[in-house]
């Protein structure tokens, strides 16, 4: 179809204005249906509006797959984007070659069409650029395209920073703001679900991200979306949730909503949904509820475990289990137990990669405000001069532990106890030391794989100690 000269105008002007609807209006007039939209492609849209605005410049959207994430936030985004300016630059970045190529060539294709050049005719792809893997506008711009665990090489994403007369933004329209965008780096699914399950893996892309992928920028500004289906707790974005929460923009869109309801009524209704969950419950967890289970299964899983809010004011016997870490990258793991009528309640913790010497003053601080009726510290290792450290300085009775099992047989001993009688806190911060320690529990793997195991280790030595010594506090609950 033929566009008057205004229709031209106004629909440029459209297509500019919003990333959804140049989406909408170039699938229907490429494909001949609609582009269904639903709620989630709508917050999908509005965030990735932010992004080119200069409003957020690192985002990770978990959602399911199908669910549109690929035709809108990779293939539209990259199409609209150099409509706005030709000369922004790309790279594209997906778990096989394939997929990435696939992707790159289809941006390639609506960038091509009669429809798109007919509103945008100064978006030019150069004659020579005729490889899938990379290619450029006339004015500068393109899009670089290959696999998460693939080289990349000779090309930047972004502009490079210009300096900017300050306060000159408030003066630009929402269409001139958004035309300043030079680019991003887009990862979509980095690492296939066959792949989720191995370590060796998944570490390979986690360190590519921060080796080579995040440096492909051509400045701070340039933004970094990872669109994917949670796979594994330590996927890319557990990784970088993890690791760095505070620079992260989390979008995560399970398809049962938190109402109950369907996240998307066209793809699949809740019965659908529910049957899905029932045939194989880890996959739909991890792909379809953005909540990643590993396949080996979990000693502690935190549906398991029951919480408290507020802890009771009776007290019959406090305890600070502390476990030294051996090395830099194990945390000292210190929980305070507290019991009460036959329940351990976990108040506090320490939990820190600090060495001995920053930890002993953080030991003697617990140990000076919950005054607890003794501690216990395993011997191994350092552990029997901290003991001998942190005597020094208190009056509390302190009790060497010198653990001879396997780790992982210590746990599962004490598995059923501390899901009857433990309690956690029901409401934590989760980057604190607190939400740190009950992350490492929940993730603790029945296989004995999970190399982060200093947290549900100290829990299992103090449900050890308690059951070993102090069993009949425990039988009195019992017996009422």
């Amino acid at each position: 179809m033929s566009l008057s000269e205004h229709e031209k105008s106004v629909f440029r002007y459209k297509c500019k204005e919003s990333l959804l609807w140049q989406t909408r209006y170039l699938f229907r007039e490429r494909f001949g249906r609609k582009f269904i939209v639903n709620e989630h492609l709508e917050i999908i849209a509005n965030v990735l509006e932010r992004v080119i605005r200069g409003e957020l410049t690192r985002v990770i959207f978990n959602i399911a797959p199908r669910y549109g994430k690929t035709e809108l936030a990779v293939k539209n985004m990259v199409a609209h984007c150099l409509a706005l300016n030709p000369s922004s630059k790309f790279i594209h970045l997906s778990y096989s070659d394939d997929l990435a190529l696939d992707n790159s060539e289809e941006i390639k294709d609506i960038v091509l069409s009669d429809e798109y050049q007919e509103l945008f005719p100064e978006v030019q792809i150069k004659k020579d650029s005729k490889a899938k893997k990379k290619w450029y506008t006339t004015e500068g711009g393109g899009v670089y395209a290959t696999s998460a665990s693939g080289q990349v090489t000779g090309f930047g994403a972004g502009r490079v920073d210009l300096e900017e007369e300050a306060g000159l933004d408030e003066f630009l329209t929402d269409i001139e703001c958004k035309e300043g965008f030079g680019g991003a780096i887009i990862i979509d699914d980095p690492i296939k679900p066959d792949d989720a399950d191995s370590t060796l893996k998944r570490d390979r892309i986690n360190h590519k991200f921060d080796s080579t992928i995040s440096n492909r920028v051509n400045s701070r500004k340039t933004p970094i979306i990872i669109i994917m289906q949670r796979l594994h707790p330590e996927d890319l974005s557990g990784y970088l949730i993890e690791n760095d929460p505070d620079t992260w923009t989390v979008i995560s869109l399970p398809v049962i909503k938190p109402d109950g309801s369907a996240l998307w009524e066209f793809k699949h209704n809740i019965k659908e949904l529910m049957k899905m969950r029932r045939l194989n419950p880890t996959v739909f967890e991890r792909q379809y509820m953005q909540d990643p289970q590993p396949l080996e299964g979990l000693i502690w899983p935190k549906a398991e475990l029951k919480t408290y809010d507020v802890l009771p004011e009776k007290r019959d016997l406090c305890l600070i289990i502390s476990d030294p870490a051996d090395e830099g990258i194990d945390h000292h793991s210190a929980p305070v137990l507290i019991v009460s009528e036959g329940i351990v309640y976990v108040e506090d913790v320490i939990f820190t990669q600090d060495n001995l010497t920053l930890v002993e003053p953080q030991l003697l601080a617990f140990d000076e405000r919950f005054k607890p009726d003794m501690m216990f510290i395993e011997s191994n290792n350092a552990g029997a001069l901290f003991i001998r450290d942190v005597r020094q300085h208190t009056k509390t009775s302190i009790y060497a532990v010198n653990n001879t099992t396997n780790k992982v047989v210590r746990m599962l001993a004490q598995e059923g106890f501390v899901k009857e009688n433990f309690r956690f806190k029901k409401e934590y911060n989760p980057h604190s030391p607190y939400g740190k320690f009950m992350k490492q529990i929940h993730n603790i793997l029945r296989n004995g794989q999970e190399k982060k195991d200093d947290a549900p280790d100290s829990i299992a030595c103090g449900a050890f100690i308690l059951r070993r010594n102090y069993q009949y506090l425990f039988d009195k609950k019992e017996i009422e």
